[in-house]
C-alpha cells in the first residue's frame, strides 16, 4: 500500500469505527449499507465538501491544509496521539521519500551505558522496529529466557520484541493477558510506519507478521494507533510463577528512536520477591557459568 493509500485507509477504518449516534447525528431508522458514519455525515462534521473528503479518503488528493486536518480528527474523535498519527500519513502523502533499503540500527553508546549500569531492574532496548539493540541480564531473563542472550549482538539476527509476542509460543505464555500486550505492540507498529513510510525493513516485517499471524492481520487492520509509554502486566514467568510488572518506555531527545523499556514492581510486594528470587537465580547461573570457566553467552550476557 503507497503513502495515499495508507492515508486513506486510516480515515476509512477510524471512520467505520463511529456510529451516529457517537456525534449526536440522528438516523430516523434508516438502513446503512456499511458500518459507522457516511463519508456526507463525516464530511458534515468537519465542516469541509463531501466530494473533497471523498477524495481525501480515495487517495486522489492528499494536499489538506493543517487546519482541515485538525477538523477531521475533531470529526472522527482522534486522541493526541493519533492526532499525530493523522498528519505523519498526511506529510507521507504529501512527500514521497525514495524507498531504500534501511541499514541495521547500532545501539547508541550513551543507552548502552545505562543498560550496563542497570543491575536491579531488568531492562530492554528496543530499535524503532521493535528489534531488541541491548537487554541486561534479568531482562533477558525476565521477558526472553529461551532466547540466545547474545542474539542483541548480532544485527543480521536479532531477537525482534513483535516478532516473540505474535510468532513465538513462549512469549504467548507469558503474558496473562495477550489480547492486551499484542494490541499495544501493533498500536506502536502503527505509529512508526506512519512516521517512517520509507523503512522496508519495517515494512518486511508487517508484512511477515500479516501473513503468519492472523491475530497481527486482524489487528493491523483495525488501524488504532498507541504510543508505548506506560503500562501494567501480568506475567507467567516458567521459573518464578505469576508477578505483575509496570513497564515503563524511555527515549531521549538525542536518540528518540532507541527506548529504554524498563519494567518495576511494587516494593514489598509479591510480585517485587519474585523479582528478587529470578535476580538470585539468574546471579548464581551466571556465578556458577564463571566459575567453570565463562563461556561467550555468560560473559556478553553480563555486558549488555
Amino acid at each position: 500500500m503507497d503513502d495515499h493509500g495508507r492515508l486513506g485507509a486510516f480515515l476509512q477504518a477510524r471512520r467505520s469505527q463511529l456510529q451516529p449516534q457517537d456525534v449526536g447525528l440522528a438516523t430516523y431508522g434508516d438502513r446503512r449499507r456499511v458500518p459507522g458514519l457516511r463519508r456526507e455525515e463525516l464530511a458534515l462534521l468537519a465542516g469541509v465538501s463531501s466530494s473533497y473528503y471523498t477524495r481525501l479518503e480515495q487517495g486522489v488528493s492528499c494536499h489538506a491544509s493543517a487546519e482541515v486536518l485538525d477538523a477531521i480528527a475533531r470529526a472522527l474523535r482522534l486522541d493526541e496521539t493519533e492526532r499525530h498519527h493523522l498528519r505523519d500519513l498526511a506529510t507521507a502523502c504529501r512527500h514521497r521519500g525514495a524507498v531504500r533499503r534501511s541499514p541495521a540500527e547500532r545501539l547508541a553508546p550513551a543507552v548502552g551505558d545505562l543498560v550496563r549500569n542497570l543491575h536491579e531492574v531488568p531492562v530492554v532496548v528496543t530499535g524503532r522496529r521493535s528489534d531488541v539493540l541491548a537487554w541486561n541480564t534479568l531482562g533477558h531473563a525476565l521477558l526472553a529466557g529461551h532466547v540466545d542472550p547474545t542474539g542483541p549482538e548480532h544485527p543480521a539476527d536479532r531477537p525482534n520484541m513483535a516478532r516473540l509476542v505474535f510468532l513465538d509460543a513462549h512469549t504467548r505464555e507469558l503474558y496473562a493477558d495477550w489480547p492486551a500486550k499484542a494490541r499495544a505492540v501493533v498500536g506502536n507498529l502503527r505509529l512508526v510506519a506512519g512516521r517512517h513510510p520509507e523503512d522496508t525493513r519495517l515494512t518486511s516485517l508487517i508484512g511477515e507478521l500479516t501473513t503468519r499471524s492472523p491475530e497481527f492481520a486482524g489487528l493491523w487492520a483495525d488501524h488504532r494507533v498507541r504510543a508505548c509509554d506506560t503500562a501494567e502486566y501480568e506475567l507467567r514467568h516458567p521459573l518464578v510463577g505469576a508477578l505483575t510488572v509496570r513497564q515503563q518506555t524511555l527515549t531521549g531527545a538525542s536518540e528518540p528512536e532507541q527506548a529504554l523499556v524498563m519494567m518495576t514492581t511494587v516494593p514489598g510486594s509479591a510480585s517485587h520477591a519474585a523479582l528478587e528470587l529470578l535476580a538470585r537465580a539468574t546471579a548464581t547461573a551466571t556465578g556458577a557459568g564463571a566459575a567453570a570457566g565463562p563461556s561467550r553467552e555468560a560473559v556478553v550476557a553480563r555486558e549488555v
